[in-house]
Parts: C-alpha cells; structure tokens; sequence
C-alpha cells in the first residue's frame, strides 16, 4: 500500500520529537492511509482506492464525484493507478 492519498496526495511529513531535557530528534509523521472500495455510479461498479481518512470523511460528506471537482480531479486520472494495481 503506497504512503500517499490518491486524491488529495496527503503524505509523510517531518517534524520533530522534543525531550525532555529539550533534546531534538527527526521523526516521521505518517499519513492515515486506508484501501477503500469506492463505488462509482459513471462506472457502475466499485474501484479500489488508497485514500487519508481526511479524504473518506469528505467523501462521505460530499460525494466522491464532488470531492474530485473540488480537488481538480478527472476519474480518468484515477483509473490507470487502479487498473495497473489488477493487473499485477
């Protein structure tokens, strides 16, 4: 599973872990990233998506073709990542 949303392409960033005698370390902050069947109605079936919760939330709220208006995204965009994934 990829680090990285494949709408809103949310993924790690860096910051840093702070002792208590103030000493300062790199660490990663890593994306929530869930896989998620998501049905399409354009398509009439379901297409398989690694998606943040931030982004399933909005999905929810919004509707999945609103969310990829909103994000400047075509679901043609989305369709070669997840057919390339069925095919290995």
């Amino acid at each position: 599973m990829s680090g990285t949303c494949a709408i809103s392409g949310k993924t790690t960033t860096f910051g840093r872990n702070v002792s208590h005698s103030k000493r300062r370390t790199n660490r990663p902050f890593k994306a929530n990233i869930q896989r998620k069947r998501i049905y399409v109605p354009e398509l009439g079936r379901s297409i398989r998506l690694d998606l943040s919760t931030h982004a399933i939330r909005t999905i929810d709220k919004k509707g999945f073709t609103a969310y990829l208006k909103s994000e400047g995204i075509t679901l043609k965009e989305l369709l070669p990542r997840e057919s390339k994934r069925n095919a290995d």
